[in-house]
Order: structure tokens, then C-alpha cells, then sequence
């Protein structure tokens, strides 16, 4: 765990994927998941951005699976081990997620992005939120003063898991550590992003 000094600003980061029951941790705004998958990374980077598939669907996580293949299929991804990594991935992360939130269902969103998304650091009006890159560059995140923006960012690689503390997280004060999407117009480049939020009654 790195302190860092104000409230609500610490960050744990670790290669294990227990690091990210620390969200729970008094003070921490932001749990990560420093792993290695570079054998799924590489190969979605091999794929058209066509092939790419999106999803944005609320889904208790046994439903993960059955969804993504549905998914995967109207992009015409290849049916390959990576196809089936992918979608074992995204299905332990989503029952990670919901196991870790304590809720029975999460909003799960796939995203290809071949331009800018939100590139304004920002909380979000969530209690939490999971983000993985799985191709392209990574999400942004720094330590900011009330109402101020980061100056020293740090990145999210390829395959990370970040579990960041929204606005509505009970009890603790305001998180310090903002977050964006990097600004990728005009590089060329296709992102493939997940995320996952606790699921509203609707």
C-alpha cells in the first residue's frame, strides 16, 4: 500500500488479485490489480477493431457468459482460445466485482473506442468502479486538491484492474484520486475498455 498525504487518497496496489478487497480499507480510494496478461492483450491488439465486440447490459454474473458470447458473435470475433479468455475473464471480473460490492447484479459495459471518451479527470457518481483496458492505452488516474486537476498522473497498463471509489461510497469522505480516459483522437488507435458498476432497480 502507498500513503499518500491526505484523506481518502490512499491507494493499494499489488500483483495479487486480493489487493482489490482493500477498496474496503479505511482511506483507500482505489485498489489495483497489477497483473500480467499478455498473451490476451496481444492477441486482441491483432484484431481489426471491427471484430472488437461491445456490450453494455445490466446482468447478475451468471449471466456474464451467455451475454458475451452474444456479443462476441455479432462482431465476428474469431472463435479461438482468446475469444474464450476473454469471456472467462470478464465473467471472474464482473463475480469479482459483484462479490466485492456485496450486490447480486452489476451494469457491465464493453467499450471499442477509436476516439476521446470522458478525458476530464473526475469521480464518478458511483459508489465504485471497476476498470480493465484490455487493448490500447490504459485509464488515467492522480491525486487532486478539491476542485483542482492531478499534476502528477500515473496509467493503467493493458490488463490491470482498477477498483476506484466513486462519489456515493457510504460513509468516508470525498476521494482525492481523480480519474479519465487517456485522449487518444487522431493516434490511430482502438481501445477495447471494461466497466462495471454496482446495478441500479431499474
Amino acid at each position: 500500500m502507498r500513503d499518500l498525504p491526505m484523506s481518502c487518497i490512499q491507494v493499494a496496489e499489488g500483483s495479487d488479485p486480493e489487493i482489490l478487497s482493500q477498496i474496503r480499507s479505511p482511506g483507500t480510494a482505489a485498489a489495483i490489480w497489477q497483473r500480467e496478461a499478455p498473451a490476451l492483450t496481444r492477441w486482441l491488439d491483432g484484431l481489426p477493431p471491427g471484430q472488437l465486440p461491445s456490450l453494455r447490459r445490466r446482468l447478475v454474473p451468471a449471466e456474464v457468459p451467455a451475454a458475451l458470447e452474444d456479443a462476441c458473435t455479432e462482431s465476428a470475433m474469431p472463435q479461438t482460445p482468446g475469444r474464450q479468455s476473454l469471456i472467462a475473464d470478464i465473467t471472474a471480473r464482473a463475480g469479482q466485482f459483484a462479490r466485492l460490492m456485496r450486490v447480486p447484479a452489476v451494469r457491465l459495459r464493453l467499450d471499442v473506442l477509436a476516439g476521446d471518451a470522458c478525458t476530464r479527470f473526475h469521480l464518478d457518481n458511483v459508489p465504485a468502479r471497476l476498470l480493465c483496458t484490455y487493448r490500447g492505452s490504459g485509464t488515467e488516474y492522480g491525486l487532486a486538491a478539491p476542485g483542482g486537476q492531478p499534476v502528477e498522473i500515473r496509467q493503467l497498463q493493458p490488463g490491470w484492474v482498477g477498483l476506484f471509489r466513486g462519489l456515493s461510497w457510504p460513509a468516508e469522505p470525498q476521494p482525492g484520486l481523480l480519474h479519465r480516459s487517456p485522449p487518444i483522437s487522431g493516434s490511430g488507435q482502438t481501445r477495447l475498455l471494461l466497466v462495471i458498476d454496482v446495478a441500479g432497480d431499474d
